[in-house]
């Protein structure tokens, strides 16, 4: 396996806050009905991690934000499920796994992804 694709984003969780109170439409946007609950802190987590996928695929146009959705393993251990736009761009690329991992202290929030393939 070789990386294909790396990703890498920051979000500061105020600024996130007060971005969901200026647009109460970004949460149903970007956000899946499964990823909608969680608390903001987790969100922007989240919203890194769709923005580090989209940098790990080239970040082209055209992408659905639906297209991936950050998930947790019982244990907790995040895992993206990518279907649509984002499935489509990785297979273009040769990705056959990713990989994820998400942080959030001292008001950042962020997120790494890596994408491998043959």
């Amino acid at each position: 396996m070789a990386i294909l694709g790396l990703g890498i984003d920051v979000v500061e969780i105020a600024r996130f806050e007060e971005a969901l109170e200026r647009s109460p439409g970004f949460l149903d946007r970007v956000f899946t009905p499964a990823e909608r609950h969680l608390g903001h802190a987790s969100l922007a987590a989240n919203w890194a991690a769709k923005e580090a996928l989209a940098k790990a695929l080239g970040a082209p146009a055209g992408l659905n934000w639906h297209d991936c959705e950050v998930l947790r393993e019982e244990g907790g251990q995040p895992r993206l499920a990518v279907t649509g736009t984002v499935a489509a761009r990785a297979t273009a690329l040769g990705m056959t796994s990713l990989h994820v991992s998400l942080s959030h202290d001292a008001g950042i929030a962020s997120a790494v992804v890596i994408g491998e393939g043959a």
